[in-house]
């Protein structure tokens, strides 16, 4: 690894893997490096799926995170790069036979590298999928004390979890210990971290919101559902002209064979997966669902983007981008999806009118909240597909602007 990449520190951990900061040993250049440890199929599923998903996406679109190359360790010191197009067998095995042959200690493949720990905080997610046959559980709702701070506070933890690794040694030599991705490097963090830390700015805002848009339609023109769109999942690269931001984390994304007639909402998926606050109702339900699901996730991210709203992740101090609905006196926070899963016919008051982290923007125009509310609507149909969001936010936001 040190000849081709140089490990300097730890920027994220998360249930999947570490993601290093780093740089190309004959360039300089900065890079991410995501280390992903194949101990378990589930995860290796998840992984390959990541992976097909960014070389599909290659460098071609400004907004979506690029991937520079693949590696494909093989032992302690033993990398070797995987060619275009190509999945490493042993692993695709691995994931057919629903077993590996020996779970890899992450400490012991990673000692060849000194590196200093620094943990992000990272959603934790629980992904109940068909092809691999793991089990989502829902919590039992429960009310919790209003809080005091002007963020509202998330009342217990809701989140799900992606697959854990597996825990039992089985007896054998594993050939594949890891994946590294190399990807481009964003150096304002993921969206939270990069719109928090600043005061509002609204042609800051409506940039952010326009560029998602063109990434979300990208994707869905090649046929990726992402399934996960939140701002944990979005980067941002600082440049002198302003924030460009990036899609990222495809681990639970999916890739239709072919996109049918051009619409990408002809694929149905049944398996339950994504972070509470930007599940779209009917994965909430969970019915089969489409990439319109996404769009809902947009909608979300919208309009917490635009009015600045936030709630504090339980066991965290960390504020959260996300909308919500309050449920009763104590001020209990509802996820959207939920709450429209449970009253199709729930009003949304877009735009909020309290519950907003200071420093305040102005409120969204009529023209942006009419759009939010058919991002956000109930029915999967009646939301605007991808490939016609760009061109009614831009619309929105002239009209708003006069």
């Amino acid at each position: 690894m040190e000849e081709l990449y140089t490990l300097e520190r730890e920027v994220g951990r998360g249930s999947y893997g570490v993601v290093f900061e780093g740089h190309m040993a004959k360039t300089g250049q900065r890079v991410a490096v995501k280390r992903l440890p194949c101990s378990n199929p589930e995860c290796i599923e998840l992984y390959l799926q990541e992976l097909w998903a960014m070389r599909s996406t290659a460098r071609n679109h400004v907004n979506v995170i690029a991937l520079h190359s693949c590696l494909l360790q093989t032992g302690p010191r033993s990398l070797k790069p995987l060619k275009a197009g190509k999945l490493p067998l042993r692993l695709v095995e691995s994931v057919l036979k629903g077993s590996v042959s020996a779970p890899q200690s992450e400490e012991g493949s990673n000692s060849q590298f000194k590196t200093q720990r620094k943990t992000n905080s990272v959603s934790r997610l629980q992904d109940r999928t068909n092809t691999v046959q793991v089990r989502a559980k829902l919590q039992n709702k429960t009310e919790s004390n209003a809080s005091d701070s002007t963020t509202p506070q998330r009342p217990h933890n809701r989140a799900r979890k992606r697959p854990a690794q597996g825990q039992e040694e089985q007896m054998g030599h594993l050939r594949c210990l890891a994946l590294w991705l190399v990807m481009e490097y964003c150096d304002g963090g993921d969206l939270n971290q990069y719109l928090l830390s600043r005061p509002p700015d609204t042609q800051r805002n409506h940039s952010v919101v326009q560029q998602l848009c063109s990434a979300v339609a990208f994707l869905h023109s090649l046929g990726i559902t992402h399934r996960d769109l939140k701002p944990d999942n979005v980067l941002v690269c600082v440049t002198p002209k302003g924030p460009v931001v990036k899609v990222a984390d495809f681990g639970l994304s999916k890739m239709s064979d072919c996109v049918l007639d051009g619409d990408v909402t002809r694929q149905h998926f049944s398996s339950t997966c994504g972070s509470d606050f930007y599940m779209a109702p009917e994965v909430w339900g969970g019915l089969t669902y489409t990439a319109q699901a996404d769009i809902f996730s947009l909608g979300v991210m919208f309009w917490a983007v635009l009015e600045r709203i936030t709630f504090v992740e339980e066991g965290t101090t960390q504020e959260q981008l996300g909308a919500y609905v309050c449920k009763g006196r104590s001020g209990w926070l509802m996820p959207l999806g939920e709450a429209l899963w449970e009253n199709a016919e729930l009003q949304l008051c877009i735009p909020m009118k309290f519950k907003r982290a200071p420093p305040l923007p102005p409120p969204p125009g009529p023209a942006m909240c009419s759009l939010l509310l058919d991002m956000l609507a109930s029915n999967p149909d009646a939301r605007p597909p991808a490939d016609q969001l760009e061109a009614r936010v831009h619309s929105a936001l002239k009209e708003d602007s006069h």
